[in-house]
């Protein structure tokens, strides 16, 4: 990785981890509430009825999204990460989870699916620029996932408060790709270059 583009990306990590820290938990309804209107029109744009929908289990900062499981008993599915395999979403149908490598419940004992199984994926973000780059947590999981064609192939789409939408490009590396749009307390915003 380009030193100097890495040492940026730090710079952007900090300044928006203290603004996303800031947010109110009226502000994480608001995304929720805009989630469950994307999500019709997400649903009927790119969803398959026996694919799955990927979301992710919530961090410190990050919205709580897991509601989607109980909209229509819609088939979802949660990332493992592993320092050494990356991630895989595997389908979560029960409540007994165990933690990935990192320290993240996850339905680890399911068995993984392809990317063919899923339709959607919705990800987590620190900043997420007006071309769709994400800026994550350093660990390039998403970046080594979506560097298959077949994961890029899916719309995926950072779930973030609005004052995390960088007006200016975050720094980004060769091997970054845009993601489809984000969903915020403003609704949803889909980038129709990325298709």
């Amino acid at each position: 990785m380009n030193e100097d583009i890495k040492s940026k990306k730090e710079i952007k990590r900090k300044e928006f981890n203290l603004i996303r820290f800031s947010n109110t938990s009226l502000i994480h309804e608001q995304i929720r509430s805009n989630i469950k209107s994307a999500l019709k029109i997400l649903l009927k744009k790119y969803h398959i009825e026996s694919k799955y929908i990927g979301i992710y289990w919530p961090l410190k900062g990050e919205v709580d999204i897991r509601f989607i499981k109980e909209i229509n008993n819609q088939k979802i599915a949660l990332p493992s990460s592993s320092k050494t395999e990356g991630i895989n979403y595997h389908k979560w149908s029960k409540d007994q989870l165990k933690l990935d490598s990192n320290g993240i419940p996850a339905p680890i004992e399911e068995e993984a699916l392809k990317p063919t199984d899923i339709s959607i994926l919705f990800v987590p973000a620190i900043a997420i620029d007006q071309e769709g780059y994400r800026l994550g947590y350093g660990g390039g999981y998403f970046d080594r996932l979506r560097s298959n064609s077949l994961w890029t192939s899916i719309p995926s789409f950072a779930i973030i408060s609005n004052n995390c939408i960088s007006k200016k490009p975050l720094p980004r590396d060769k091997w970054d790709l845009p993601f489809s749009g984000w969903i915020s307390e403003k609704g949803l915003n889909e980038i129709e270059s990325t298709k």
